[in-house]
């Protein structure tokens, strides 16, 4: 496969970044993946612009998104991906510069980009929903950050995959916040609600879309929290992601949510969502 760093489209297994790098020294990078259907990179738009609200958040100036975007597409082209589902990733770090911590001066960032085949999950994780594990939020309070420090993630997926479930669900001051690497919503009283967007919550993509097509769908939806104590009131509940889509949850700890099956406003929006990402980019 071939991948960009730093100006040169070159084969992955050549790409070589010094040990000097912030991104490896420091965590000191942001990152974005978009999903790729048939050749078509889906809402492109909106994952760069996050990933320009992450590099301003971190002080880090951007490079030219738009030529990154086009940088993505002659990867699909050269890695033959315009057929079947593939995903692109992006991240630039701050570069390369002695181990110190306030930012260097006159450094240039390190971009990287890569544009990978994607196997998609059993479409029984989709059909019968997948278990999820809670696990107390020890992240730092800029999860609205795409950065490349993932750590408490990986502790949390990891306690997951030990399980046997499929994600973990980060739970703060009582209230289910979103997974590892997903967001997390749930119905109560007929309602779709979803933490809202703050410091705590990574303002997912998907997210966003699955919003709007509720509303499209007349699904009443509300940000806000979905407490532990009212579980019990919590009649379905699913993930949001790049690469989860919406994939329902029907146990949480061992134990059924709702009755324990895929419930129908999960099951509305997996085909609208479906829908939307097999017609248009």
């Amino acid at each position: 496969m071939l991948v960009y760093l730093n100006g040169e489209i070159l084969p992955h297994e050549s790409a070589r970044i010094p040990v000097d790098d912030r991104g490896f020294l420091f965590a000191d990078g942001i990152y974005e993946v978009a999903r790729v259907y048939d050749g078509r990179p889906f809402r492109m738009d909106a994952h760069l612009a996050r990933m320009a609200d992450g590099l301003r958040a971190i002080r880090l100036e951007a490079p030219d998104l738009d030529r990154l975007a086009a940088v993505a597409e002659e990867l699909l082209d050269r890695n033959n991906l315009r057929t079947g589902g593939a995903t692109i990733y992006i991240q630039v770090t701050r570069g390369v510069a002695p181990r110190k911590h306030a930012f260097p001066a006159n450094v240039t960032p390190t971009v990287y980009v890569a544009a990978k085949p994607f196997q998609d999950y059993p479409a029984e994780y989709f059909d019968a929903g997948v278990a999820a594990i809670r696990v107390a939020d020890t992240r730092w309070a800029r999860c609205d950050i795409k950065s490349v420090a993932l750590l408490p993630n990986v502790l949390a997926n990891q306690a997951a995959h030990e399980a046997g479930a499929f994600e973990a669900i980060f739970v703060r001051d009582g209230v289910l916040i979103e997974g590892s690497h997903s967001n997390l919503l749930g119905v109560i009283d007929g309602t779709l609600v979803t933490y809202p967007k703050c410091n705590y919550i990574l303002g997912g993509i998907t997210r966003d879309v699955v919003l709007d097509l509720a509303r499209q769908l007349g699904i009443p939806t509300r940000e806000g929290p979905i407490h532990e104590d009212r579980f019990a009131d919590v009649t379905e509940l699913f993930l949001s992601g790049t690469t989860t889509e919406v994939m329902p949850i029907t146990r949480l700890d061992g134990r059924p949510v709702g009755d324990g099956t895929v419930g129908p406003i999960t099951r509305r929006l997996q085909a609208a969502y479906r829908e939307l990402t097999r017609s248009a980019a």
